[in-house]
């Protein structure tokens, strides 16, 4: 039995990376490689792979709504999250969101093929750095898990289209407010998370169990 990959990732090089080093692997076929969110979509329509290597940070759709979309879509396809983030909360959403494994872009190729071997079967499959980091938590790793930031209805809101990677103006757009309320939102967000940018703002959200 073949397994069929996919791998989605914004830099090409990483993508011929792993189709290089899958390329001699004869259980193995890399059916397609795509550069961001939506032509994965695209190309989900035609055909759909039984495993697919997805980054999280893509240019136009947030890897972890990515997943969440595909899983729902195409409940056969099985997600490895690809990806240079260690942070937990990280690990966390992704499985939450249905994607099967969880590899760092610096894994070997033995990690490579066992994340595939291991998913395949349906069985999850975290590197063994990430269970690590896991295990450090859950073992007494305190984090300020009391405080909860309270959002209005409207920063929620602002705050998903951050999420989605939309600019002021699309936002503006999107919730029928001008771009100054959206900034006012926006500032408002970053306090009430204690961000100092809208990466942070995404990071702290994912942690809080926000999005």
């Amino acid at each position: 039995m073949t397994i069929k990959v996919s791998i989605t990732d914004d830099h090409f090089v990483v993508l011929k990376g792993i189709e290089f080093l899958l390329e001699d692997e004869k259980h193995i076929e890399v059916i397609s490689i795509q550069e961001n969110g939506q032509s994965t979509l695209d190309a989900l329509v035609q055909t759909q792979p039984d495993i697919l290597f997805l980054d999280i940070n893509l240019p136009d759709i947030n890897g972890i709504v990515l997943t969440k979309t595909i899983t729902k879509l195409y409940p056969k396809v099985r997600i490895i999250a690809l990806t240079n983030h260690e942070d937990v909360s990280f690990v966390k959403r992704m499985l939450d969101h249905g994607a099967y494994g969880y590899l760092l872009k610096n894994a070997h190729k033995e990690e490579l093929l066992q994340a595939i071997d291991t998913v395949y079967k349906g069985e999850k499959y975290l590197q063994e750095s990430i269970k690590k980091k896991i295990l450090n938590q859950s073992l007494g790793r305190q984090e300020d898990a009391a405080f909860q930031p309270k959002l209005t209805r409207r920063e929620t809101e602002v705050l998903k289209a951050i999420s989605e990677e939309l600019t002021t103006q699309e936002i503006s757009e999107k919730l029928f407010i001008s771009p100054k309320t959206v900034e006012a939102h926006r500032m408002n967000i970053m306090s009430k998370l204690g961000a100092k940018n809208s990466v942070g703002i995404i990071k702290i959200a994912i942690e809080k169990q926000l999005l």
